[in-house]
């Protein structure tokens, strides 16, 4: 093997070791904060439950019917709300390896892309459960026909929501990704606004998709969606492709 071959070689296998280490940090992270809270996963569970729990009729309750379920759904909940509490961390991570192949000016414009995704998919977690659950919960217990009893499966439970706060942090990175087709020249904020109608109607049609087939659930991520849609074609503005810059300035 040539000198040459072997110092592009050396770059490559650095950087895979540094993506190890990252990786190896990430995943040393999520464990330790795992160990802490594994004592509190029964803890941590009831305050999941608790928007159902409150608008369950008098001596209702959730059920198990697995024999495993009471000890490994706390346990699954409690490794998920490990990775999400270890997201900043994690987004650190990310921007630590992709930082140094960036030009300055490419920096400043995704640092804050980088850390509001992580702010964004914070807010839509925290609008499901504190929006969302409690206004679902309360229509799916009052629409009970007479006579049935409502006993949740805790891992039937545990996997909706879980799919609620995936579907609604997902739709609030709507701004960011509105930002990064922008400022990659796949469209521009002029073309977006002239299909805002569209825009609107696809909203619907991925909450149709995204949350459980109720009217509410829908509506309540539809809108939250146009409305990043637009928080997304404001900021699109600082965010130019050079071509559409270059063109603007011709």
């Amino acid at each position: 093997m040539s000198e040459d071959a072997n110092a592009s070689a050396q770059p490559l296998i650095e950087h895979l070791v540094e993506l190890r280490n990252r990786l190896l940090r990430s995943v040393l992270a999520c464990l330790l904060i795992f160990l802490g809270l594994v004592y509190f996963a029964n803890d941590i569970y009831s305050a999941l439950a608790e928007p159902l729990l409150s608008v369950l009729p008098e001596n209702a309750s959730m059920i198990a019917t697995d024999v495993a379920a009471p000890f490994f759904t706390p346990i699954k909940l409690t490794l998920v709300a490990s990775i999400f509490l270890a997201m900043p961390y994690l987004l650190a991570q990310a921007w630590g390896f992709i930082a140094p192949g960036l030009y300055q000016h490419e920096r400043k414009l995704l640092i804050p892309l980088v850390f509001g995704s992580g702010f964004l998919f914070y807010a839509g977690v925290a609008f499901a459960y504190f929006v969302v659950f409690p206004l679902a919960f309360a229509f799916f217990t009052a629409v009970a026909p007479e006579g049935v009893t409502i006993a949740t499966d805790i891992s039937n439970y545990l996997d909706f929501v879980l799919k609620l706060f995936f579907a609604f942090g997902l739709a609030f990175e709507i701004p960011i990704a509105t930002v990064l087709l922008c400022w990659s020249g796949a469209t521009s904020a002029k073309q977006l606004r002239a299909k805002r109608p569209y825009v609107i109607v696809g909203a619907f049609v991925v909450g149709m998709l995204l949350t459980p087939p109720d009217v509410i659930s829908q509506t309540l991520l539809a809108l939250p969606m146009w409305l990043l849609f637009e928080v997304g074609l404001f900021f699109a503005r600082f965010y130019v492709s050079k071509d559409d810059q270059q063109s603007s300035e011709a």
